[in-house]
């Protein structure tokens, strides 16, 4: 019998600094969660906000990065009676190893959740052996 997990809200965090910024606006760690299959990872990111032209997905150096940005002329004039988050860009890089096939990694972000697909590479899939 499975066990009933009650959900807790999760406060947004901020991005540790590791590089500088020219323009100062905060950045969080959009919340994530990872599922494996036997073919892919998939990476699901919420990133309220966040439209599919204010994204940036990139692999170098082994590392995924997703960029989001807000825009924030939405809220220019608005003031603020109650909050329970703040407004910010979201940030988040992954290390990869090589079992992911790189080249195929693909995104796709509807409502402010980006999907990532992480194919793994053949190498890393299993398989049946035949027994001869």
């Amino acid at each position: 019998m499975a066990l009933q997990q009650e959900l807790q809200v999760q406060p947004k965090r901020e991005v540790e600094k590791k590089r500088e910024r020219t323009v100062p606006s905060a950045a969080f760690l959009p919340a994530t969660d990872i599922f494996e299959t036997d073919h892919a990872l998939t990476v699901i990111m919420e990133m309220p906000g966040v439209g599919k032209e204010n994204v940036d997905v990139s692999v170098e150096n082994d590392v995924v990065t997703v960029e989001g940005r807000i825009d924030f002329s939405k809220y220019e004039g608005l003031q603020p009676v109650y909050t329970e988050y703040n407004v910010g860009n979201y940030m988040r890089s992954f290390q990869v190893s090589s079992k992911i096939e790189q080249s195929g990694i693909s995104a796709e972000i509807t409502d402010g959740v980006m999907t990532l697909v992480l194919p793994k590479a053949e190498k890393a899939k299993p398989r049946k052996i035949a027994v001869g």
